[in-house]
Parts: structure tokens; C-alpha cells; sequence
């Protein structure tokens, strides 16, 4: 199966159809009055849809378990086809589109089956994915336009002892959600570097200071020490969701301390500097985090 653990938990919905045409009226009026000899048709195949919602990975080699949290199947009689509806959610990684669409296929496997005795000229027709909402691809901001400055708070690096790994993972982020990379500098953990840099970037009208390494819990890690004094306001939810989604992942993340906040219109925020903690801190806050901007020229982006 495809690796889906770099994913946020998110709220996913997905609405399919399927459409099944029966042949006479008198297997639609066997239908609305409970006539059909195998039972109700609407009560059976419901049932039926709901446990294909449920066992959807079992069934489809590449569908992930997931929770299914909701579901609904609703009929509507139009001449003589019957529009099935399954609408599925969950609060997961990867959408229920599958899922939705597995389960209007079975209701109306069901209804077949059902009605086969009654009705030799019995359609499925038009299974199909009708809406899906969730996940990274509902989010509409954009990095368009976003300048953004990418500062390596290292002393080994700054000295070249050691490669940064941390910088270029933060840079390869911006450019997968279409933000532009102006600078990119390694300079010594040393509050006055940080600050000195964080000034000449808001100068120059940078949109976007990402940080890197100067987080953890050593003497020399003095990063939020040089930021935090220089923001105009702080925007804790950023770190928070930052150390929730590392957590996750390692249970080292509640030592780090991710700082983020506004200088102004700048954002800027400040991730640990191992590379796998920088690239989660991306995969954390991304896209999501460009609506900042969206925000700030009143609701225009």
C-alpha cells in the first residue's frame, strides 16, 4: 500500500451513485410494498452497504483500514431506475472515495440479487464518485507570490563539519507548495546572528523566515531565545501542531520548542534542525499554513 504516514488526520467526506433499472413497474411497486419474496429490498441492501463500507480494505488490495465514522445510503425511485447513494466520512489520513463507491456497488449487487427472481432484465449502471472533500486537496492557498528567506542556525555546519541536510529539505518544501526561496544562509547559533539576519530579511520585505535548527535543549541552542523578543505577536497553534504531528512520529518531539510569529506582515518560524524533524515540520503545517496570508491581505490571496 502506498505510505500514508507523513499525512495529517483530517475530516474526509465522499458522496457515490450508483443506478439500477429494472425492467416493468411491477418490480418498482414489489419494491415500495414489501412484496419482493427475499424480503425488504431497501432494509437488505442498506445492511449490505453498510458492511461493504466497513470491509472496503479488505476487498480492495491497495485501500488502507480506516475508521468509517458515518455513513448513509439513501434511495430515490425515478421512473424505473433506482439512484443509490452512499455518503461516507472519516477523520483519517487518505479519503473514503473507494469506500463510498464500494458500498453504493453493493447495494446494488444486493438489489440484484434480490430482485432477480422477479425481474430477469435487472441494470447497474453509472457507479460513480459523485463529490469528495478533506485533505491537502481542498486547501486552495497558495505560496504564489510568498518570498521566503531560509535561515541554517548551525555552529558545525557554519563551520563545515557537517552537511545541511535540515535547510535544503525546508527549500524543496517551499518549492512543492509554490513558494519561492530568495535566500538560503548558514550562519553560527548566536542570538545576535538570528537577529541580525531575521532584521535584514523584514527589510528586504520578505513574506516568509523559516528557521532551522537552535531548537532542542542544550546551552547552545538559543534560537527561540533570539526570535521570540523581535515578534510582534506569537502564534503558539503552529508549534503546537507541530510537536501533535511529531509526536506521532517519535516521542522526542515534546523536547523540541518550535517557535513561530508574526514581525509585522513577516511570518517567521523556527522547526528543529534534524532533517526528519524538519521535513515533518513541513509535511505538519503545509499547505495549511499559507492561509496566513490570505488573512493578512483581507481575505485576498
Amino acid at each position: 500500500m502506498v505510505n500514508i504516514t507523513h499525512k495529517n488526520s483530517t475530516l474526509r467526506k465522499a458522496l457515490a451513485e450508483a443506478v439500477l433499472s429494472v425492467s416493468s413497474q411491477d418490480t418498482i411497486d414489489a419494491i415500495v410494498n414489501n412484496k419482493v419474496p427475499k424480503g425488504n429490498v431497501f432494509e437488505m441492501s442498506k445492511t449490505a452497504g453498510l458492511f461493504a463500507a466497513k470491509k472496503t480494505s479488505d476487498m480492495i488490495p491497495d485501500c488502507h483500514p480506516l475508521p468509517i465514522e458515518y455513513t448513509s445510503i439513501q434511495f430515490e425511485i425515478r421512473d424505473l431506475d433506482i439512484y443509490i447513494t452512499s455518503e461516507i466520512h472519516t477523520i483519517y489520513k487518505t479519503g473514503v472515495e473507494v469506500e463510498a463507491m464500494h458500498s453504493a456497488s453493493v447495494v446494488a449487487l444486493t438489489m440484484y440479487d434480490m430482485l432477480k427472481p422477479i425481474d430477469k432484465n435487472i441494470e447497474i449502471r453509472n457507479i460513480r464518485l459523485i463529490e469528495k472533500k478533506g485533505g491537502k486537496s481542498d486547501i486552495k492557498d497558495s505560496g504564489e507570490g510568498i518570498d521566503a528567506s531560509v535561515i541554517v542556525c548551525s555552529d558545525s555546519i557554519f563551520a563545515g563539519k557537517k552537511e545541511d541536510k535540515a535547510g535544503k529539505a525546508i527549500i524543496s518544501s517551499l518549492e512543492k507548495n509554490n513558494v519561492k526561496t530568495n535566500d538560503y544562509v548558514i550562519i553560527p547559533d548566536e542570538v545576535l546572528e538570528i537577529q541580525n539576519k531575521i532584521k535584514s530579511d523584514i527589510e528586504n520585505g520578505i513574506d516568509l523566515i523559516m528557521i532551522t535548527g537552535g531548537t532542542g535543549l542544550s546551552k547552545r541552542d538559543v534560537t527561540p531565545e533570539a526570535v521570540r523578543p523581535l515578534l510582534d505577536r506569537e502564534i503558539p497553534g503552529i508549534a503546537e501542531a507541530i510537536r501533535s504531528y511529531g509526536q506521532l512520529r517519535t516521542p522526542y518531539s515534546m523536547l523540541s520548542r518550535s517557535l513561530a510569529g508574526m514581525i509585522g506582515d513577516t511570518l517567521i518560524i523556527a522547526l528543529p534542525g534534524s532533517t526528519k524533524g524538519a521535513e515533518e515540520s513541513m509535511d505538519a503545517i503545509f499547505p495549511g499554513i499559507l492561509h496566513i496570508y490570505k488573512i493578512l491581505n483581507g481575505g485576498k490571496h
